[in-house]
């Protein structure tokens, strides 16, 4: 799957040559460093911040993934384990509160791979 930007959102590795780490700290529930990155991929030397204030488009990206998370969560609390919908609300915002780090790491992941692309070459480094 290396070389797919599926591969490199879910894993949190650079874009370009999906080996290197993008962020400091690989756990993101230790919530001081959850957003902490490397200024360049450690192993191919890309910058990850191509301007200042880049990732605040992750914010919108964060949205989108947010209501699809709540989305499921509606449907298997509701339908599948026949909640009521005061039950199904509690069960959304819990599952929204718990999973906050990992939407936050994934909708900035989907953000840079939208302006980097895979390269064979700099993998081989």
């Amino acid at each position: 799957m290396k070389g797919s930007k599926l591969y490199s959102i879910f894993t949190s590795t650079c874009p370009v040559c999906h080996t290197g780490k993008m962020y400091l700290n690989s756990n993101p529930y230790i919530i001081s460093e959850a957003q902490k990155m490397h200024e360049r991929c450690p192993h191919c030397d890309t910058k990850f911040k191509i301007e200042p204030s880049f990732f605040y488009g992750a914010m919108y990206v964060s949205y989108a993934v947010g209501v699809a998370i709540a989305v499921a969560a509606f449907i298997i609390a509701y339908f599948f384990i026949g909640l009521g919908r005061l039950e199904s609300f509690f069960v959304i915002t819990g599952t929204l509160i718990v999973l906050l780090p990992v939407i936050l790491r994934i909708s900035r992941n989907i953000w840079i791979n939208f302006f980097f692309k895979f390269d064979k070459e700099k993998a081989k480094k």
